[in-house]
């Protein structure tokens, strides 16, 4: 089975549909399917859901789907970087499900393993919890929360051999592992392919398994969320 695609748009090509739900690596801009993400928006797939740990920032990373209106459900933990997602939020265009930052990457990890919920002492007395189940355990009280998967989940990587296997290169990593799992299909734009037996097993860190499609983005822009520099 070939799973290299010689461009993001190809990779997308008969799978992203209207209405989707899809699962989207990254922590702030860093580790984003860049190039999947502006292969989203030129596919002009409409009304998905997107799961995310943010919203990216205007003009970049997921904010380019916001300000086509591709996206109209945000699932993440944190926002406060983009102010069209702020506008269309406070205007009610954009339904957003806040969720905290570990309860939404085991939300991930657990829908990848086929886990439908599970129980999490974060949130409980709090929004989060309204509408929840509620257990104790221990003399303590628990929120049942429902796990998380995806028509598509797009991740980036660092190297992929053509099997698919993965490594993800130091911080770049964070959330990738879980999303790469959660998605009942599943896209990895990569720096760098290799043949398969290249890779060291101990090395990678999601198995080609779970891996559908590959597109190499030899030279991602990369850009910094925030740069704080010293006085000279």
């Amino acid at each position: 089975m070939n799973k290299l695609y010689p461009s993001a748009a190809k990779a997308l090509e008969g799978v992203i549909k209207d209405g989707h739900v899809l699962a989207v690596g990254g922590f702030g801009l860093c580790g984003i399917p860049e190039a999947l993400i502006e292969a989203v928006k030129q596919s002009g797939a409409k009304n998905l859901t997107a799961i995310s740990n943010n919203a990216g920032v205007d003009g970049f990373g997921l904010g380019v789907l916001l300000e086509t209106r591709q996206v109209k459900k945000m699932i993440a933990s944190y926002v406060g970087e983009n102010k069209e997602f702020e506008r269309q939020y406070l205007a009610k265009e954009l339904e957003l499900e806040f969720t905290p930052q570990g309860t939404l990457a085991e939300k991930l990890r657990a829908g990848g393993a086929g886990i439908p919920a599970f129980y999490t002492k974060t949130g409980y007395g709090t929004l989060v919890a309204e509408g929840k189940p509620v257990a104790e355990f221990d003399g303590q009280k628990y929120i049942l929360e429902r796990s998380l998967t995806a028509d598509i989940a797009l991740v980036k990587a660092w190297k992929a051999d053509t099997s698919g296997n993965l490594i993800y290169r130091k911080t770049a990593r964070n959330f990738n592992p879980m999303v790469a799992t959660a998605g009942k299909i599943t896209i990895a734009e990569v720096e760098e392919i290799v043949e398969m037996g290249a890779l060291d097993p101990d090395n990678i860190h999601t198995p080609g398994i779970f891996v559908q499609r590959i597109v190499v983005n030899a030279h991602p822009e990369k850009r910094i969320e925030q740069r704080t520099v010293r006085k000279a």
